[in-house]
């Protein structure tokens, strides 16, 4: 059903894009608006995931530089019988998280230094979870197409004030109704999609992880922490919003997330209806090495290279 409504809202964004376009150019400009959208979803298709990297400075971690990170997020795409994605670490205090990539196959996970130092181990396997459920559901590539989509809407919007066809008062009105509804509407559409995406993706996360009450607590801490800290990136890109686990402003009417409180009930609510995962292990060098956690020293230090 997801799906379906998914393609539904998809191809609603398109009429729209090219209705304005129609009302803008007449039948000449609906066809322009389609080759438009068609050309800025391919060039989304093949470089959104580099665009996304490097707008967070996010740099790629392995095994030597973060052992436990790339070990929890390989056994958990293991789990998920997706192939291993690039894994990377944005430094950065905000507590926040991301997928990217066009299919599974081209996928990247990235988790903020802010995240990893707020959440236990448990916890930070329910959120990567979380991610590579959107990887596994091609949220990433739907996400990254509506973006594109909506994006092109204001755009053409904009333009739209400066030049429309066709002669006469009604004409002008219909041009102008147009480009300041269509903005709004793409608006609409595009958080209706990322919300159920997120509903989605909560529910295969906690499939993967089996532990969706670890979800549900990460949910209620980073919420918490997203809007005590700022995110620069989505302040300077609010098309941002729609990648991360939790909003990273705290807003109710127009934001691109299910609102936490009905996430988190939701997963309380799955408690006991998967097989709880194995055991995560480190590797056994890091193991011999590790610290035992105490009172001073939280438990995701290992997990996290800059904690010391």
């Amino acid at each position: 059903m997801n799906h379906l409504k998914t393609g539904m809202l998809l191809a609603a964004l398109t009429a729209l894009f090219m209705g304005l376009g129609f009302a803008i150019g007449g039948r000449g400009g609906a066809m322009i608006a389609l080759v438009v959208a068609a050309g800025m979803n391919f060039f989304a298709y093949w470089n959104a995931d580099k665009i996304v990297l490097r707008m967070h400075n996010a740099r790629e971690v392995d095994d030597r530089s973060a052992p436990e990170f790339v070990g929890l997020v390989r056994e958990l795409a293991t789990r998920a019988q997706l192939p291993m994605p690039r894994v990377y670490i944005v430094d950065d205090p905000h507590p926040n998280a991301f997928a990217t990539g066009r299919n599974p196959a081209n996928a990247a996970v990235a988790a903020t230094s802010g995240l990893l130092s707020l959440l236990d181990r448990d916890e930070i396997a329910g959120v990567m979870a979380h991610e590579l459920a959107h990887v596994k559901n091609r949220d990433t590539l739907i996400m990254t197409m509506v973006a594109t989509i909506a994006g092109a809407i204001s755009m053409l919007a904009n333009f739209g004030l400066f030049f429309r066809s066709g002669d006469g008062r009604s004409s002008f009105v219909a041009t102008i109704a147009a480009v300041i509804v269509a903005p709004f509407a793409a608006m609409i559409v595009q958080m209706t999609i990322s919300r159920t995406r997120e509903y989605g993706a909560d529910r295969g996360g906690a499939e993967i992880s089996g532990n969706p009450q670890a979800l549900a607590s990460a949910l209620a801490k980073l919420a918490g922490g997203a809007a005590r800290t700022r995110n620069r990136v989505s302040e300077q890109n609010p098309a941002a919003a729609q990648l991360y686990i939790v909003p990273p402003i705290a807003r109710e009417m127009f934001s691109t997330h299910p609102d936490t409180g009905k996430r988190i009930a939701a997963l309380q609510a799955m408690a006991g209806q998967f097989d709880p995962p194995p055991a995560f292990e480190m590797p056994a060098a890091r193991r011999a090495a590790s610290v035992p956690p105490t009172r001073t020293r939280p438990r995701t230090s290992a997990l996290n290279p800059h904690r010391r």
